[in-house]
Order: C-alpha cells, then structure tokens, then sequence
C-alpha cells in the first residue's frame, strides 16, 4: 500500500466528513472504494473510446464490401 499526501476542497471535505460519520466507515477506506469507483468508470469510457474507433473502422470496410458486391451484380 501507498502513502500518498492529498488536497481537497473543503467543501468536499465537509461532505466527505458528514458521510462518514453516518456510514462509520474509515475515510481511507472511502477514498480507496472511491477512486477504485472512479478508475472502472475511466476505464469503461476508454473502452467505450475504442470500441467507436472499430465500429468506425469496421463500418467504412462494410460499406466497401457492399460497393463491390453491387458492382458484381452490375456486371451481370
């Protein structure tokens, strides 16, 4: 585990504290479940990032594929 040191708004701080204090969890605890939360959600949008590109990718080869599939059936 990493020691890191860390600056947060206050108000969000504030907030933070009075979550806590309900959910009588360790702030350390909290900030890891958060940040752990947060990287998935980075890392579904990178995904979602690159499936686009392929879809793209992907599109334009069909699109070809189908021009020359109607010029095959042109020639007959």
């Amino acid at each position: 585990m990493k020691t890191i040191s860390l600056k947060i708004e206050d108000d969000i701080f504030s907030e933070t504290e009075m979550i806590l204090s309900k959910h009588k969890k360790p702030r350390n605890r909290y900030i890891n479940e958060a940040l752990d939360f947060y990287n998935k959600i980075q890392q579904r949008e990178i995904l979602k990032a690159k499936l686009r590109k392929s879809s793209l990718l992907v599109r334009e080869d069909n699109m070809e594929i189908l021009k020359e599939f109607e010029n095959l059936e042109d020639g007959l």
